[in-house]
């Protein structure tokens, strides 16, 4: 397989949101998109796999399947790895390292299988292997089909480059845009968020609003691969943003070191002129000026505070602030407990599996507009 060929893209997300993920990937318009167990996968080119860490926002990691050949033992697996084009898609100068999972293989010890992989690409190309490098090949042997892939990622999406400050248990960006999509948001409302912590859900709406690229000023590993193109990419990363909305986006929270730590990230993220955080308790929130639209957060649940009858007086305010104060809006609230969300008393929809998030299983409660 040449590097110019179309080969087969992974983007990876959380299980339990890979068919959020395909609609992203579907709206982007690339190509034979499908959904598949931890994500979805994509045919492309390395200009496509740029593409998919600068602009998809729910993505984890985009990884370039590069071969694929069929082996049963550790012997035939490095004779095969020798004969991969290494020096086509990696620089000789720029070290590596190698990941492997066995399932279901003959081949089923992963890091006697890293080692040889690691043993072809460093004799066949001359690259060192290092804990740290910044490339990442990753071997995948199932049922005696050994799939190679370069990480073109490098540190996981969600690490945008403006979130510098956090709070405890903080969402990751990259879900918050697959529950702002779950919830129906593509930009076009305004979205409020009454326990913003350090202001994920309201600078990630803001920035799909703007249309800023989520990809804009990170680095990526495909920037070290021996496909990379500079003029090319700098072009493609300097696309013009949509104009700004008129409308705005809002989050609030009792706590004053959580506003300040959310505007500053909103500042950093170049959509300060577009949010307002303010402190005051849920049962002060009151529906900004303007057209109704998206409520979403993710509040604290009972693996997270242990006092349960705090939380469900803390969740029955929510409700009656929204039921009484929100008309028209619809509503997105994470937890992990079925009982609290009932407590809010709102007319949830039928929910979707549950999603990990931070080594709890959460879910998304969502409404239709409320009466």
């Amino acid at each position: 397989m040449k590097p110019a060929d179309h080969f087969e893209i992974f983007l990876a997300t959380a299980p339990g949101l890979e068919a959020v993920l395909w609609e992203e990937v579907k709206s982007l318009r690339f190509r034979a998109a499908k959904q598949v167990p931890g994500g979805v996968t994509v045919n492309g080119n390395w200009r496509d796999a740029w593409r998919a860490n600068l602009k998809v926002r729910g993505a984890n990691k985009v990884l370039a399947r590069i071969n694929v050949f069929r082996v049963s033992h550790l012997t035939e697996l490095e004779k095969r790895a020798r004969r991969v084009p290494w020096g086509d898609v990696m620089r000789r100068d720029v070290p590596f390292r190698v990941e492997a999972t066995c399932r279901t293989s003959k081949i089923y010890h992963s890091g006697a299988a890293a080692q040889r992989i690691e043993k072809a690409i460093r004799e066949e190309l001359g690259a060192s292997p290092a804990e740290d490098a910044p490339v990442t090949v990753m071997a995948r042997i199932e049922s005696e089909l050994c799939t190679i892939s370069v990480d073109t990622s490098g540190e996981l999406l969600h690490k945008r480059g403006f979130k510098v400050v956090v709070n405890k248990a903080p969402m990751r960006e990259t879900m918050a845009a697959l529950f702002l999509r779950q919830c129906g948001y593509v930009g076009t409302e305004p979205v409020v968020d009454p326990m913003c912590g350090s202001g994920t859900f309201v600078i990630e709406a803001a920035e799909i609003a703007a249309g800023l690229q989520p990809g804009r000023e990170r680095h990526f590993a495909f920037e070290q691969l021996a496909t990379f193109d500079p003029e090319v990419w700098n072009e493609m990363r300097s696309a013009p943003a949509a104009e700004h909305p008129t409308f705005r986006f809002y989050g609030s929270d009792r706590d004053a070191g959580t506003i300040e730590m959310s505007r500053a990230n909103a500042a950093r993220a170049g959509v300060a002129d577009l949010t307002e955080f303010r402190q005051h308790a849920v049962s002060d929130l009151v529906p900004p000026p303007g057209p109704p639209g998206l409520v979403i957060m993710n509040p604290p649940y009972g693996d997270r505070v242990g006092d349960k009858k705090r939380l469900e007086a803390l969740y029955r305010a929510l409700g009656e602030t929204l039921r009484t104060r929100f008309s028209g809006w619809r509503v997105g609230l994470i937890t992990n407990e079925g009982w609290l969300a009932k407590a809010t008393g709102l007319p949830f929809l039928p929910t979707t599996a549950p999603v990990a998030h931070g080594g709890i299983r959460v879910t998304l409660f969502r409404t239709g507009a409320l009466p």
